[in-house]
Order: C-alpha cells, then structure tokens, then sequence
C-alpha cells in the first residue's frame, strides 16, 4: 500500500531531526543524484558526458537539487543550474561549483529574452531536466520569472525529474493552478519524491503530472512511529497483494446464500445493455447469486443464465446502470430498495440514474459511483455552489477531492469517484486514490462493470459491512484496482471493450489473490481520515 502525507505532517516529522543535526538535505539529494544516473544510465549508457540542466528555485528544494547536481558533476556530467531568483541556497551553489557545474542566473543583469533564449538552448541539448523550481512549502501557482522559464523550456524538455513535487501543484490537495500567463506545471517522467509521498503525488489531476513514483526513505517518523495527529496519511492507495485482505474468499463449508446474494436494478429497454454488462460482471466476480429486477430479464437470463429474475431476499445492491429518468417503472423499484438500505442496512452501489434518488443522508455502506458530470449534478441538485454559480463538471475536475469530500459530508455516502485516477472518499473523510487502470477503459459499459464488480464485493462482505460500514471504502478501492487491471488482462496496451473487462475478472482476481499473504476474509488497513 502507498501512503501518502500532508506538507505539513513532513514538515513537523522533520524538524526534530534537524534540530538535532541529521543531514536530511544530503541524504535526499544523494538519492536523489542516484536515481537520475540510473536514468541517465537507461537513456544513454552512462553517466560521464551526460548533460543535465537544473532549473533551481530560492529554497530548499533548490538546495536538494543544486547538491544532486553537484554529485553528477563528479560522476562527469556536464551540470548547468538555472536558477530564478537573486536567492539561492549558497551551500548548494558552492557545492555545484566546486564539482565543475555552472549557475546560469536567468535572473540576473540581462534581459528576458536573452536569458530565456540560452535556458531554451540548454534544456534542449540536456538529457534529463531536474525541477527543483518550488517544494512542499511552496503555495500557489508559478509565478515571475519561475513561470517563465517554465513556459520557454516546456516543449524543449525531453525528460523532466520532478524534486519532491512537480513545482506548481498544490501539494496537499492534488490542484493544478494556471499561474501568470496560463503558466502549468511542468510534466514529469519521474518524480522522486522524499520522506514519503505526498498527496499531489496520488491525487488528481495533478498526480498525472508525476510520471513515475519514487520514494525515497530519509528517516522520517511516519506511520506507525508518529505520534498524535501525524500517525494517520492523509491519502492511501491500493497496491495489488493488498486486494487479497479484503477480497471476500469463500470458506469451505460455504454456499450460495453465505457467499451473499445480489439485487441489481439496472438497465430498460432503451438501454439494455448496462443491465447485461453489470449481471454478467457480478457474476463473474464471484459473488453466490445475482438476482435481476427489470424489464430487461429476458436478455439478460439469455446471456447469463446463472442470474435469477425476480425479487427476493438480497444482502446489498446494485442500482442505477443504465436507468434513465423516463423510465417510472425501473424508479420504483430503486425507491422500495432504498427501503431495504435504510431499514435493514444493506449495501448499495448507487450509479447513474439512481444517484438523483438517492435519500438525504444515509451511511458509508452506501457507495456512489458517478463520474464527475455526474457529480456536479448530484451536487449542485443539493444547491452547492463553487463561488457564485451551482457546481458544474469542470469544478469537479479542477479540485475532485474537495467536490468528493463535500458529497460524502451531505450525503453520508462512501464516494467513489471515477476518471483517469479514482478517488474513494469514505468515512470520516478517509481518502483512497486509484491509478490503476489504461486510458483505453474510458469506453462505454466500463462503468457498468465496475458496479457489478462492487456490488459482489460488497454483497460478499455483507456481514462484515453491517459490523463495519466503514469498510466500504477499502472495498470499493479494490474494485478500482481489480477493473484497472482487468482491463489490461482484457487487451495490453490496447483498445478494450467492456465486455471483455468483465470476461478477464476471474483471471485477474485469481492472479491478484495470488500476490498476497491475506485469507480474503481479513479487512484492508484502517481507513486513512483526511487532514
């Protein structure tokens, strides 16, 4: 499992250790110079003769890359430093001096063209671009002359190291803020991060910026030896052996019943296919029966016979996929099974058109599954407003965890939701970031899936859920985890169709259940509240 933790929660960690002289700066930014050889190794064969540019902000984040820069240099790099500012960490600088690099002061005595100009030209000769522009105490967008360089290096860039963060992003947060100009931050091929991760690193949208994850261990009190309020992250996320502690594996002496029984009202005439997709995946994840509610049965029995049609006692449910507001009949039936989820505590999956049915407030067992369009609905139907207007999608997107926070807050509900990193907001605020599925799986009926593949979970950890309601928001990160990687069992690396996410479920939950030491019967880590 990654866990990842607020600028704040690093900050109090690491100033014991300074105070008492540990050299936090050299060790990140020895490991900082080892990893980018390693990189410079796999681009070019070595490190000797390579070119890498430092782009160097005035503070310790400067510093760290300024002494990374430093030991390349020494290995015979030939190390340039941009920095951006009069202010520069002067150990640093010294120490890249003495190795043979040379400061080009973007700042200093010339104008913004000329320097600009020769940055450009460096960054385009470099082999790797070091980002030490802004750390974890930076706030806000890039601005002056950091944005500028930025802007002018952009599209030079062929391989970009973020230090600790991509500068610019809003660390604790996961924003990306426009600064001066438009001005975006930097994409990265890899960020090597230090201490631990940081929630920008996990969230979106900037967790997209990040390229690949490399932490870096320091020797920061985290985790189980914090204490106080530093002892919880503020973001998780789901590696695969973890999907076996909270995977609902069947005991020997099970049967169909004990496995849990699953509701599903999905689909209409109009649009058959959601109510196909999501039995089909239900039942191929695992789950001990799948009974259908709908006009579509026929269809639906006729592909999976295993389905039953027809009401009955069920443990959770799934609601919503493919139901449209015109359809009275299909509405119904969604209002009598918020009945059930209110009076008798069941599970639900609450997708598509059942989200604007959904009750006031209900409880963590309830998990909704909408996109951010769909979010922003939901939200803004309960009157919120995102400065003078009522929310709308592109909200959502710019900051996905404040708008999933402030749905679990009205509503009570876990909150999963999905886009190119899916984000599970659960009770009392604890966060889980999914990146683990391929762009191809933005097709339709994959969401459909995903329901289907919830809802056997939850219907099979029915009884657990009723002890722990609060485990729904493990539970629906693994389902993002296991859809990811379905689809990349369906087809790697190519285009994918939903159905055949759904046919790979077996294959893919074998194999992840095979990558763990967990019984499946097991929960997941305690939930991670927010900051």
């Amino acid at each position: 499992m990654q866990l990842a933790w607020t600028s704040s929660q690093v900050g109090r960690a690491e100033q014991p250790l300074l105070e008492a002289g540990v050299p936090l700066m050299e060790r990140a930014a020895f490991a900082l110079a080892v990893r980018v050889a390693r990189e410079l190794r796999g681009l070019r064969g070595r490190v000797g003769g390579a070119r890498v540019v430092l782009l160097v902000g005035p503070g310790n984040n400067g510093g760290d890359t300024l002494f990374a820069g430093a030991h390349l240099a020494r290995r015979g790099a030939a190390v340039h430093a941009v920095t951006v500012d009069e202010r520069v960490h002067a150990a640093g600088l010294a120490a890249l001096v003495a190795a043979g690099g040379r400061r080009v002061g973007a700042e200093v005595g010339r104008t913004v063209d000329r320097g600009l100009d020769e940055v450009v030209a460096l960054v385009a000769a470099a082999d790797v671009v070091l980002d030490g522009l802004l750390g974890i105490g930076a706030r806000g967008a890039l601005r002056g002359r950091a944005a500028e360089v930025v802007d002018a290096v952009r599209r030079a860039a062929r391989f970009v190291v973020a230090v600790d963060v991509p500068s610019g992003v809003g660390v604790d947060d996961g924003t990306i803020t426009a600064g001066e100009h438009g001005t975006t931050p930097l994409a990265a091929g890899l960020t090597v991060t230090f201490g631990a991760a940081k929630p920008a690193l996990l969230l979106p949208p900037a967790a997209g910026l990040a390229g690949r994850l490399d932490v870096v261990d320091i020797g920061l009190p985290l985790g189980d030896t914090a204490v106080g309020p530093d002892r919880a992250p503020a973001v998780a996320r789901l590696d695969d052996p973890d999907v076996a502690d909270v995977w609902p594996v069947p005991a020997p002496d099970a049967h169909k019943y004990t496995r849990g029984v699953l509701g599903v009202v999905a689909g209409t005439r109009r649009y058959p296919g959601a109510a196909v997709l999501c039995t089909n995946a239900a039942v191929l994840a695992g789950v001990g029966m799948v009974r259908y509610l709908g006009d579509v049965a026929d269809l639906v029995v006729a592909r999976r016979p295993e389905v039953v049609a027809g009401v009955g006692r069920v443990q959770a449910w799934v609601l919503g996929p493919g139901v449209t507001p015109d359809d009275a009949a299909q509405r119904r039936r969604i209002e009598h099974a918020f009945d059930g989820v209110r009076e008798r505590g069941e599970a639900a999956v609450v997708d598509a058109g059942a989200l604007e049915l959904l009750p006031g407030r209900v409880g963590p067992h309830v998990v909704l599954t909408p996109h951010a369009g769909e979010l922003a609905r939901l939200l803004a139907a309960r009157g919120e407003r995102a400065g003078h207007a009522l929310v709308e999608r592109s909200d959502v997107e710019h900051e996905p965890l404040r708008w999933a926070r402030r749905a679990h807050e009205l509503t009570g509900a876990t909150v999963l939701l999905k886009g190119a990193v899916t984000l599970v907001v659960g009770a009392d605020g604890a966060v889980w970031a999914q990146a683990d599925a391929p762009a191809w799986l933005a097709t339709a009926g994959a969401g459909d899936v995903l329901a289907g593949l919830l809802g056997a979970m939850l219907a099979g950890r029915a009884d657990d859920l009723h002890e722990d309601p609060s485990l729904a928001a493990a539970l629906a990160a693994a389902a993002a985890l296991v859809h990811g990687r379905a689809a990349y069992r369906a087809n790697p690396d190519g285009p994918v169709a939903a159905r055949d996410v759904a046919r790979a479920l077996p294959a893919t939950i074998a194999s992840l259940l095979g990558t763990g030491t967990g019984t499946g019967a097991g929960t997941a880590a305690v939930p991670v509240p927010a900051p």
